[in-house]
């Protein structure tokens, strides 16, 4: 069971890669990548224009159990949004304009197909931003 846990986290490095790679390439600047917290990790944070872009990645070999985008249920969200909220205070910056973003990847093939949903969803749960 150990090595398919370790497995996991390699494709999922791989899937924030390629996402930040294409994220790159659409204009965003990558500021922290897989930044921990006690509350939980933020897979991506971004700048886009003047916005702070939090981004969950969900990586897939297939959609047999669902697209990767549903794996980002109310209780993820929950947990981003308090993980963002640490992170914005932390750095004093709780008055910035910020976005949850999620990239669904679906990789079968050589090349992986890459979804971005901007403005996923809300800042969720008792402690919103707002």
């Amino acid at each position: 069971m150990q090595k398919v846990g370790w497995l996991r986290r390699l494709f999922g490095d791989r899937g924030e890669r390629e996402a930040a790679s294409f994220l790159k390439k659409n204009g965003y600047k990558i500021i922290a990548r897989q930044s921990f917290s006690k509350i939980g990790e933020i897979d991506l944070i971004a700048t886009y224009q003047d916005t702070i872009v939090f981004i969950e990645v969900k990586t897939r070999s297939s959609n047999v159990t669902g697209h990767p985008a549903e794996a980002v249920n109310y209780r993820k969200q929950k947990q981003i949004t308090r993980a963002a909220l640490v992170w914005l205070k932390h750095r004093n910056l709780l008055e910035h304009r910020c976005r949850f973003d999620v990239i669904a990847i679906t990789w079968t093939g050589e090349r992986p197909v890459i979804e971005h949903f901007q403005n996923a969803f809300e800042a969720t749960g008792r402690n919103e931003l707002y």
